[in-house]
């Protein structure tokens, strides 16, 4: 890198600061929590199966006494659940095994499993057409197993991070929820896209939601057919974060697809005027298709909305229905929605079954049951021993939870999804002036890479940890909640790349951009210097906008580069390869601009590897 530079002095080496940080921060030996993270009823009611994240276990609790009747260890942290029709086999996704274990539930032993991408999560089953669907959420495909042969036929591209898939009854379309927006961050159009796939021909399309729609986690298909329904964040990504009433940095919605036209219908918001519905997750309707119930994850509380009623609000009026995206007393002055709260943390998953709800309380280590006609809890089903929270976990929970934002619109994690990364959004906040917003930042190893924030206006993690508590939530925190999130943001650590071979090495490919990116010809090394990949200093590489009021920029770590797009300090720069050429012209930012075609492509699968 040959930019100008505004030097600083750390004391520390980056190595010796890694390597008495994983000293520090090991978490207790054989601490195990029990993390519910989707449930799902049998075809015929008889079982409930519920997958444990942090404990790899799949869970088999029997429907009618409510007790744990199998607990079946998985070879990675179970994820998306499925039943087939017959109810004589289900399929869990393992997610750091890059597998889906084919279970039988009357023995609760595994038959098969079918390798895909690492970090698996959603999980569908065409039975028609013989096929299972899976979201491979890292690697920004789907993969399709066929059941018969075991093999996967084909691997589709989705847009990014694909997390939940809703089946049309006919089995013969897929609509697939990508978690995150793919676009220029700088774009006000900025937005994640309901990808919907053609299992016959595999052909793909993208429906895009409203701008700043994003963290789409579950989706469903009305009993009918006719509509897709996911639910999702929206942030108000264009306007400066001076605060947070009625909704003015993010709200929180349930979209509305239809399936026979393939477009976007209707948006409506899950809030209160005075009350957010931070982090919707989990999303199912009643089989007679009276109700739909959404899980508010940041809340602890799950939403009914009346369906029939919901369509006739939209019928009624469709010029007024453009502007329920907007209004945030809708459902509620229509008499259209109530929450119901929740014993526990967290709810994720949700399922029905019976005339009841089964709802994934992740952070409780329990399964809420609740009666659909009284709207009550009925009980609660332990799915194993959950010890007490140690500090970590307690940190863990504190950023998940609205709870701690005024009005409570919204939790660390709507803005740093799967735990601390980032939403691909740009935001205008306060601490470096109004009119300059930056892209979200991944907090991993945001401790070990100060300064941060891209402007270096904050010290270290643990200052721009308080501080967003206060400008960003809008509350000052106990200090015991700062101190345990601070510790929960230490134990963050790169997950591998799903851009490595399955064995955990380079592709040859990133074996050549490996290469490149150690030379002097390139100089990437020199300003992102192993094994931090950052030196912890500013430049000026020429990527300085219209918006911006300073040119040097802080070099941030490339570690996870693979799930932090868009890139660049704005978001201007959607893929690796445009970093590399289009945004680069005058190789301040490395000297990239005489590498060919194939060896830019070399360089950026290093890239995504780390």
């Amino acid at each position: 890198m040959t930019g100008s530079t505004v030097p600083r002095q750390w004391a520390a080496s980056a190595a010796l600061i890694v390597a008495l940080s994983l000293l520090i921060l090991s978490p207790v030996a054989g601490q195990v929590y029990r993390s519910p993270a989707d449930v799902a009823f049998s075809p015929d009611g008889r079982w409930l199966a519920v997958s444990d994240a942090t404990a790899e276990k799949l869970v088999l609790v029997e429907s009618g006494n409510l007790e744990v009747a199998r607990d079946i260890q998985l070879q990675g942290k179970g994820a998306g659940v499925v039943w087939a029709n017959d109810g004589s086999r289900l399929y869990v996704a393992e997610s750091e095994n890059a597998t889906i274990a084919e279970i039988d539930p009357e023995t609760g032993g595994i038959l098969r499993r079918f390798a895909v991408r690492l970090r698996p999560y959603g999980l569908a089953l065409a039975e028609q057409t013989g096929l299972l669907i899976v979201t491979n959420t890292d690697y920004n495909t789907v993969s399709l197993i066929d059941l018969a042969s075991a093999e996967c036929v084909a691997e589709v591209e989705a847009l990014h991070a694909p997390f939940g898939i809703a089946l049309v009854p006919d089995g013969k379309t897929a609509f697939i929820g990508n978690n995150l927006p793919y676009g220029r961050g700088d774009d006000p159009r900025q937005a994640a896209s309901i990808t919907m796939l053609d299992l016959d021909s595999r052909a793909t399309s993208n429906i895009p939601l409203p701008p700043g729609s994003g963290n789409v986690r579950e989706l469903v298909c009305s009993p009918c057919g006719k509509y897709i329904y996911a639910v999702h964040t929206l942030g108000r990504t264009n306007l400066p974060t001076t605060q947070l009433e009625r909704g003015w940095v993010n709200t929180n919605a349930l979209s509305i697809l239809n399936v026979a036209e393939a477009k976007h219908e209707c948006t409506v918001l899950l809030d209160h005027p005075m009350e957010g519905a931070a982090d919707p997750w989990g999303v199912v309707c009643e089989p007679d298709g009276n109700a739909i119930w959404v899980s508010l994850s940041g809340r602890h509380q799950l939403a009914r909305i009346d369906l029939p009623g919901l369509h006739n609000l939209i019928s009624s009026d469709p010029e007024a229905s453009r502007n329920l995206v907007n209004d945030l007393s809708g459902l509620y002055r229509a008499g259209l929605i109530e929450r119901v709260s929740l014993p526990g943390l967290a709810p994720r998953g949700i399922d029905f079954g019976q005339g009841r709800l089964a709802v994934a309380l992740y952070f409780s280590g329990t399964v809420a049951m609740v009666d659909t006609t009284s709207k009550k809890v009925t009980t609660t089903v332990a799915v194993g021993n959950n010890p007490p929270a140690d500090f970590i976990r307690k940190g863990e929970i504190a950023f998940f939870n609205a709870d701690h934002c005024f009005q409570n619109w919204l939790s660390c994690v709507t803005c740093h999804p799967n735990g601390g990364r980032a939403d691909g959004f740009n935001w205008d906040l306060l601490n470096d002036g109004i009119g300059n917003p930056k892209n979200t930042r991944s907090m991993v190893w945001s401790y070990l890479t100060p300064p941060v924030m891209s402007l270096a206006v904050r010290a270290d993690m643990e200052t721009a940890a308080k501080a967003g508590f206060i400008h960003i939530q809008f509350v000052v925190p106990e200090e015991e909640t700062v101190e345990a999130t601070r510790a929960y943001l230490r134990y963050l650590k790169p997950m591998p790349s799903p851009f490595l071979t399955p064995d955990g090495r380079l592709t040859e490919a990133a074996e050549r951009g490996k290469a490149l990116f150690m030379s002097k010809e390139t100089g990437c090394a020199i300003c992102h210097t192993p094994p931090l990949y950052t030196d912890l200093e500013l430049y000026d590489v020429g990527t300085k906008g219209e918006y911006d009021r300073k040119s040097a920029f802080d070099t941030p770590t490339l570690v996870e580069l693979y799930q932090t797009g868009p890139y660049l300090h704005d978001g201007s720069a959607v893929t690796l390869e445009e970093v590399l050429e289009e945004r680069n012209p005058e190789d301040l930012h490395g000297r990239t601009s005489h590498l060919t075609p194939e060896q830019r492509k070399d360089l950026a699968e290093f890239l995504k590897s780390l």
